[in-house]
Parts: structure tokens; C-alpha cells; sequence
């Protein structure tokens, strides 16, 4: 499966404080809506997404209870990309309505149970980049100073 983007996922209680430590982090900036945000480094590139989870619990370490992290893979033909991924083990947990629409994701469990989406039609470095300078400073911000 050739990928053209993975982005880590948290889940969060609190989107802002989240979102803008990671922000933080990669020196980035973030893109909100009411349940989701992204975090785009200082060059466009997507790194972080936070997903609002109003009963997130912490895990406690070292135990991973509740699900820790999950991860979103991007590619560019999601039958291909279904195929192999259940060549390899994973079981698919939530199917997409429409493969053949322009933007979608499955949700599925690895060999072990750990979830992963597997997405495609999301923005390219460059749309994100354009994004970027186009609306810095509207519903964006910037991570805290470092």
C-alpha cells in the first residue's frame, strides 16, 4: 500500500488545550471545527489530529487502558489499500458508506485489536500549505511560544 500521509489521532476532552500543545510541539498551527482538529507544522504538513472525546478518560501507563493513540493512514486507492490491509490481518470494523466517493475512511483492528482508519481524498501538503496562508490568523491558531 503506498501511503501519502498518516496522521496520529488523540482523542481529548479538551480540543483547544490539545490541540495547541501540539501545535506547540511542531511549531505549527491549528484548524478547528467543533469536534476536530488538525495540526499543521510550520511547512503545511498535517501531523496531528485531535478528535473531541467528551468522556476521555486518560490512560494510565503502562496499561493502555483506554486506547491510547490510533493512526489515520492516507492513500490514494482505498480497494487496494482494504486488500492488503486484510491480507496482513487487520479485520475491518467500520466499512465506509461509498468507496468510490471523493473523501472517506474505514475504521479497522489490527492483528492485536488496535484500531487504524484508513482514509483517502484529504488535502495534499500544498492545499494544506495554501490553507495555511491563506486564513492564518481567522479560526487558526499558533501553538503556544517556544
Amino acid at each position: 500500500m503506498k501511503l501519502v500521509r498518516n496522521v496520529i489521532v488523540f482523542d481529548a476532552a479538551d480540543l483547544t488545550a490539545e490541540s495547541s500543545f501540539w501545535a506547540g510541539i511542531f511549531g505549527g498551527y491549528v484548524f478547528e471545527d467543533e469536534a476536530w482538529h488538525s495540526v499543521v507544522d510550520a511547512d503545511g504538513e498535517w501531523r496531528i489530529g485531535v478528535q473531541l472525546a467528551p468522556n476521555h478518560v486518560p490512560p494510565e501507563w503502562p496499561h493502555g487502558v483506554p486506547q491510547q493513540v490510533h493512526l489515520d493512514l492516507h492513500v490514494d486507492d482505498p480497494r487496494a489499500a482494504h486488500e492488503e490491509a486484510i491480507s496482513l490481518g487487520a479485520r475491518l470494523l467500520q466499512p465506509a458508506p461509498d468507496l468510490d466517493s471523493d473523501e472517506g475512511h474505514q475504521v479497522y483492528a489490527d492483528p492485536a485489536g488496535h484500531p487504524f482508519c484508513i482514509g483517502w481524498g484529504h488535502p495534499s501538503q500544498e492545499t494544506l500549505a495554501a490553507f495555511v496562508a491563506d486564513r492564518l490568523g481567522r479560526r487558526n491558531h499558533a501553538g503556544p511560544a517556544r
